[in-house]
């Protein structure tokens, strides 16, 4: 138990310079976003346009209470085939507003294409300066402190994804058997 607990505080008091010597910063990406102009103008476009999808849809309902009303008015005046065919009018105008609901705001509809296709540049803007910050300052890690822990930017000498992968036996050129010694 003694060797136990002596092996665990030499592995800290080695680890604790190494640790030191490591400069981490963080970056507040929401913050960054809403100061570039361009930014606000794509947000602002992506905006109308999810305004406009949602006239859309909103029509539609309008649409499809407008028929359920008449149904309602009118349903003993019809016969069977004609209630038939107009609760039919109205479950088909119920399943394309649905249908068109998924086209716009699913998870992988138009307007996360859209978001994805137009915010890329910006993101890939504020990427780049991150990273000459980063360089230019000598962080070794820089993570976004606006949502979940995100590294931004890693040295590339911290990289252990390569070693990872050949203690697995995964990847191309094995340079060595799992369980080997470095």
């Amino acid at each position: 138990m003694r060797s136990i607990l002596a092996a665990v505080l030499f592995a800290i008091s080695v680890a604790v310079p190494v640790a030191a010597q490591q400069k981490i910063g963080f970056v507040d990406s929401d913050r960054v976003l809403q100061q570039l102009p361009e930014y606000n103008t794509v947000s602002q476009d992506l905006d109308r346009l999810a305004s406009q999808w949602q006239q859309e849809l909103d029509a539609l309902d309008a649409e499809a209470e407008a028929l359920r009303a008449e149904y309602a008015a009118r349903e003993l005046l019809y016969t069977d085939a004609e209630r038939e065919r107009k609760i039919q009018e109205i479950e088909d105008k119920v399943t394309e507003r649905e249908a068109l609901r998924r086209r716009y705001f699913s998870p992988d509809g138009e307007l996360f294409r859209e978001q994805q296709n137009r915010l890329r540049p910006v993101q890939e803007r504020v990427l780049t300066a991150i990273e000459a910050v980063a360089e230019d300052e000598g962080y070794d890690f820089v993570f976004d402190r606006t949502g979940d822990l995100v590294f931004l930017y890693t040295r590339p000498r911290h990289d252990l994804t390569q070693l990872v992968l050949d203690e697995l036996g995964v990847g191309v050129g094995l340079n060595r058997q799992p369980g080997t010694s470095r």
